[in-house]
């Protein structure tokens, strides 16, 4: 492994997502390190452009989570550096940040998406709840983690959900209820050679997939792969494929999927560019069912890092 040189491994930040970062670094630090990779540890909320610049990595593998590190903004700032990264290119980590630019850009390629709209303060509230139904989810759509999400059952509680979300956001994504089955699907690779991993099948306790029951409990079930029929399963697969080069998304991401329960129509919910890396976390579960240990997937991704505009303007 010393081919892959001195290695930075991006965690913490300053983002909302910022203990579930730390929690994804560390990991991804000791897996590297367990396979004799020298990998260092780096954390941009406590040291500077300079320092990073000053250290010298041959690579860096990002593993911050939300805003200025899953936005494109760092991914500008190591391009200026000459530092390759793992993950996508500047526009496409931008674009897939933003819950509301993704939707547009799939319905464009004609992927199914939940119907969705944008609030605003001077939004007309009992109009959304008319053209949308009830219930509807109410969220930031620039934050992960399901941090400032709301289910709305009741007209009169969107109000509070919308002032819940515009903390985070000017612009708040009210989408679509879709009951059903949550799935998410992880995939890695670049272009035509982007490959979705194993399903994975998210049965939360009385359906509430929180931030608690994501990170810090064990009463989530995960079932994987997901107990779907196989041309079912190979559809989704090959839909969040194409969401995934439709983003222009490389090296890896996470799919998020609902399964509409009156007729199994799949939907896309989001995408996640930098997805985590705990012991709880959905991509290494994927992976394991593939036959990929942990330290593996890091080290796969880790050797997808490179210069995106460099290499895309030769």
């Amino acid at each position: 492994m010393k081919d892959l040189g001195k290695v930075g491994v991006l965690f913490g930040g300053r983002s909302a997502e910022r203990d579930v970062s730390i929690m994804s670094g560390t990991g991804v630090l000791n897996a590297l390190r367990s396979r004799g990779i020298d990998a260092h540890g780096f954390d941009p909320a406590e040291r500077s452009l300079a320092d990073l610049a000053a250290e010298k990595f041959d690579r860096v593998f990002i593993a911050l989570h939300g805003r200025y590190g899953e936005d494109g903004s760092l991914q500008g700032a190591l391009e200026q550096l000459g530092i390759p990264y793992t993950g996508s290119g500047v526009m496409a980590s931008s674009v897939a940040m933003d819950k509301i630019f993704t939707k547009k850009i799939w319905l464009y390629h004609q992927l199914t998406t939940p119907n969705y709209a944008v609030l605003s303060a001077d939004s007309d509230l009992a109009k959304v709840t008319q053209e949308l139904g009830l219930p509807l989810i109410v969220k930031p759509p620039h934050e992960g983690s399901t941090i400032g999400i709301t289910k709305v059952s009741a007209a009169e509680a969107l109000p509070a959900a919308y002032q819940l979300a515009a903390q985070f956001d000017e612009e708040v994504l009210a989408e679509e209820f879709i009951q059903g089955r949550e799935l998410t699907v992880a995939v890695l690779g670049r272009g035509a050679g982007a490959r979705a991993l194993p399903l994975i099948e998210i049965v939360a306790p009385d359906g509430n997939y929180d931030y608690q029951n994501k990170y810090f409990t064990d009463d989530t079930k995960y079932l994987c792969p997901a107990p779907l029929d196989e041309s079912l399963s190979l559809e989704i697969q090959r839909m969040c494929e194409e969401a995934y080069r439709a983003v222009n998304c490389e090296g890896w991401a996470r799919i998020d999927v609902l399964l509409r329960a009156r007729d199994n129509k799949p939907f896309l919910i989001e995408i996640n560019t930098s997805p985590g890396m705990t012991g709880h976390s959905l991509v290494p579960m994927a992976a394991k069912a593939a036959g990929m240990s942990y330290e593996d997937v890091c080290i796969e991704i880790l050797k997808t890092a490179r210069l995106k505009i460099a290499a895309d303007s030769q």
